[in-house]
């Protein structure tokens, strides 16, 4: 049970704060600054009394000012790796039950675009800006550690790092300053070497650890196991005599089920701004041998800042392109308005 209540929590919190930023002791004048408590400088006083009658803080000289003790950073360190688990938590379940939602739609509407256009269609899940946002790491058992990585748009990934000699709290919490400190609003392509470099010295004996996080970040990255294409109407195509060919149907209609060269181009384009909007390959324009008669017309929709997938439409050379463009158009904006009223 926890011996302070919620005023003295954040009193404690803003001294041990403010004297992580300057080495100073802190007075109660500047706790009054700092914080929201909207209390008299006489009223934080007291509170501090009580503070250090606790034995959380503890007054180095004459001075009005207090410095945090061992038993105040152990309560500070508990509570901020207490919070952080449950934000993370809390942030997973909103986000299990929207991903459930999310493919449900994405389904729906690779269905209703198949069945509206008469043409073969493809929806992709949504990819999401590598930058990160924060880091937690925490202790699984003496040779484990989590590191959970959260980047914009609140995409959360899990990886377990092993670890070679077992690691107190006070060393997890000062990993997870260096991590974040370095790491937070960065993309991938900015961590670089003077960055890592930093990091490590920060980190001193436990670098190693260090490069394991980083490699860890890199990994749950590369790893596309969360990227799916939805595909509906495949066997529309068989409706026109130029892609009906036993052969050419039977590729094209593999490349609709398997589905990994779609991944590739459309992961490939979706790296790439300057096809965001409405666009168009024609014939040969589409780097994927099967569909050399085909055209295919993509649209990306964007669900929050930075979070975006692609729809396509797959048809002959002589698709109805005004329909076809114009079913796009209509969506994206159905779509947008959905997003948004989920936010």
């Amino acid at each position: 049970m926890r011996e302070l209540d919620e005023r003295k929590l954040k009193i404690l919190k803003a001294i041990i704060k403010n004297y992580l930023d300057t080495g100073e002791p802190v007075g109660s004048r500047t706790i009054s600054k700092d914080t929201d408590l909207n209390l008299s400088s006489a009223t934080i006083r007291n509170e501090m009394a009580d503070l250090e009658e606790l034995g959380y803080i503890i007054q180095p000289h004459t001075s009005a000012g207090r410095i945090p003790t061992d038993k105040g950073y152990r309560l500070y360190v508990d509570i901020l790796l207490e919070d952080k688990t449950q934000e993370v938590d809390d942030m997973k379940n909103i986000l299990i039950e929207k991903a459930d939602k999310l493919e449900n739609l994405l389904k729906q509407v690779a269905k209703l675009l198949a069945a509206n256009t008469n043409y073969a269609t493809m929806v992709t899940t949504p990819q999401y800006k590598k930058k990160v946002k924060f880091i937690q790491l925490t202790e699984i058992d003496e040779k484990q550690i989590l590191a959970v990585i959260v980047f914009e748009g609140n995409i959360i990934k899990n990886q377990i790092i092993p670890v070679s000699t077992s690691l107190d709290k006070e060393t997890i919490l000062k990993l997870n300053i260096i991590v974040n400190t370095f790491l937070q609003g960065l993309d991938l392509e900015e961590i670089n070497l003077p960055v890592i470099t930093q990091m490590k010295d920060q980190a001193g004996d436990y670098r190693t650890i260090v490069n394991d996080i980083l490699e860890a970040i890199m990994k749950v990255v590369a790893d596309d196991d969360d990227f799916k294409i939805y595909t509906s109407g495949a066997t529309n195509i068989l409706k026109y005599p130029e892609l009906s060919d036993k052969d050419k149907a039977t590729e094209l209609l593999y490349t609709l089920e398997e589905k990994k060269m779609l991944t590739e181009i459309i992961q490939n384009k979706m790296e790439d701004e300057d096809t965001r909007g409405i666009q168009v390959y024609i014939g040969n324009e589409t780097p994927v041998e099967s569909m050399k008669d085909c055209s295919v017309v993509t649209a990306t929709y964007e669900i929050d800042e930075g979070i975006y997938g692609k729809v396509g439409i797959i048809g002959p050379k002589r698709m109805d392109y005004e329909k076809v463009v114009s079913t796009l158009q209509t969506l994206m904006v159905q779509l947008d308005d959905i997003f948004k009223k989920k936010t």
